[in-house]
C-alpha cells in the first residue's frame, strides 16, 4: 500500500513538532510494510509571507490529492495586524471548508504518569478518557451576516451569526454516536438550549436521531455548556463521547486539554470528507521557536491518529501510543510537562526516545 500524505508544517513550532511527527509516520511505515509519500507546502503566515494569503491554490490542490493532511500550528503576532480575512488562521478555516471536514476529533487521555502535571487533583483527573466530537464547518464561525460596520453615529457594530440547520446537526450526532459505540456508549450532547434557539434546534434533532436512527442502544443526554464547563473541571470521568458546536467545542475541547496536564498533550483529527486532517491543537508559540523546547506529543499522538483513521493502520496506532506511555512511564518530560523527580529534555529528544520505544515494542 502506497500513501501520499500532504505535510503543512505552519509557522512557530509547527515546523518543529511536524519533524518528529513524520519521522515517526516514516519509521511505522518501514515496521509495519507500507508506503508513505511526503509532500511538503506552506499555509499560514509562512505563506503569507512568500504568497501574500496564508493558502494558496497549489496548496489546496496538494491537500485535495492527498490520503491525509498533517498539519503543524498556524500564526503569531508578526501577522496580528493583518485584515482578519488574511490571517494566517484563515487558512485553517478554508481547508477545512474545502475538504468537507465537518467533524473534529479529540480524544483527551490522561496518561497515568502525568497526573501530577495536571492542575487537579489526581484522584478527580486519574482515568479521565473523553472524546470532544465538534462540529467543524457550521455555526458562529462560518454564519451570515458577520462582520464589523460603521454606524451613523460614528460607533461600531461587530455581528456574528450562529446557524445551524437538520442536516449539519444529524451528520455530527452520527458521528458522535458511532464514535460512542466503539468506547463506552455514552454520549453526552452539549448546548445552550434554554437562551440560544439555534442550540434548541440541535438538541431537538439530537434527540430525534438518536431515537429514530437506531442509537437506543447507546445514552444519550443533555448538558447546558455553562454547566459542562464546571462539570469537566469537577468529575471530567463522568463523560464518554461530548458532541457539540463549533463553538463550544472550541472551547470546551481547550479546557479539557489541560485535564491531561498540558495542551502539548492533545491530538486532533478533522474527518467527513475524502481526506482526514491530522493537527495538535496547540498553538504556534512563537515565545519557544527555535529552542528545543516544543512537545512533539500532541503531533505524534496525531500521527496514531491518521494511522487508525485514514490509513487503516490500527495496529501500527497502537504500536505509537503505547511508545508514548513508556517514554512517560520513564519519567522523560518537555518543559510544558515537567514535575518534581523528572528529566527534562527536549523536543527532539523526546521525538528520538519515542522512536527507540517503538522500535523495541515489535
Amino acid at each position: 500500500m502506497n500513501f501520499n500524505i500532504a505535510v503543512l508544517p505552519g509557522d512557530g513550532i509547527g515546523p518543529e513538532v511536524v519533524r518528529e511527527g513524520t519521522q515517526v509516520l516514516k519509521q511505522v511505515a518501514g515496521l509495519y510494510r507500507f508506503q508513505v509519500e511526503l509532500e511538503e507546502g506552506i499555509v499560514g503566515g509562512a505563506s503569507i509571507d512568500a504568497h501574500g494569503k496564508p493558502l494558496t491554490e497549489p496548496v489546496l490542490k496538494l491537500a485535495k490529492e492527498s490520503d491525509a493532511v498533517l498539519l503543524g500550528a498556524m500564526g503569531g503576532p508578526k501577522w496580528d495586524a493583518l485584515d482578519y480575512s488574511l490571517r494566517p488562521e484563515r487558512a485553517l478555516l478554508a481547508l477545512r471548508q474545502e475538504l468537507g471536514l465537518f467533524a473534529n476529533l479529540r480524544p483527551v487521555k490522561l496518561f497515568s504518569a502525568l497526573a501530577s502535571a495536571s492542575t487537579l487533583k489526581r484522584e478527580v483527573v486519574e482515568g479521565t478518557d473523553l472524546l470532544v466530537v465538534r462540529e467543524l464547518t457550521g455555526g458562529i464561525y462560518f454564519g451570515q451576516p458577520k462582520g464589523i460596520t460603521k454606524l451613523p453615529d460614528g460607533t461600531e457594530r461587530g455581528v456574528n451569526t450562529e446557524v445551524y440547520t437538520t442536516p449539519e446537526i444529524e451528520r455530527i450526532a452520527k458521528v458522535g454516536f458511532d464514535a460512542a459505540r466503539r468506547r463506552r456508549k455514552k454520549v453526552t450532547s452539549v448546548d445552550k438550549a434554554n437562551v440560544l434557539e439555534a442550540t434548541e434546534l440541535w438538541r431537538k434533532v439530537v434527540t430525534r436521531v438518536h431515537k429514530e436512527q437506531g442509537y437506543t442502544d447507546v445514552a444519550l443526554d443533555h448538558m447546558l455548556v455553562d454547566n459542562c464547563a464546571m462539570q469537566l473541571i469537577r468529575d471530567p470521568k463522568q463523560f464518554d463521547v461530548m458532541v457539540t458546536t463549533n463553538l463550544f467545542g472550541d472551547i470546551l475541547s481547550d479546557e479539557a486539554a489541560m485535564l491531561t496536564g498540558s495542551i502539548g498533550m492533545l491530538p486532533s483529527a478533522s474527518l467527513g470528507g475524502k481526506v482526514g486532517m491530522y493537527e495538535p491543537v496547540h498553538g504556534s508559540a512563537p515565545d519557544i521557536t527555535g529552542k528545543d523546547m516544543a512537545n512533539p506529543l500532541a503531533t505524534i499522538l496525531t500521527i496514531a491518529l491518521m494511522l487508525r483513521h485514514s490509513l487503516d493502520q490500527g495496529k501500527a496506532a497502537d504500536r505509537v501510543e503505547a511508545a508514548v506511555e513508556k517514554v512517560l512511564d520513564e519519567g522523560y518530560r518537555t518543559a510544558d510537562i515537567k514535575s518534581p523527580g523528572c528529566k527534562l529534555i527536549g523536543c527532539k529528544e523526546m521525538g528520538r526516545l519515542v522512536r527507540d520505544k517503538i522500535e523495541k515494542l515489535g
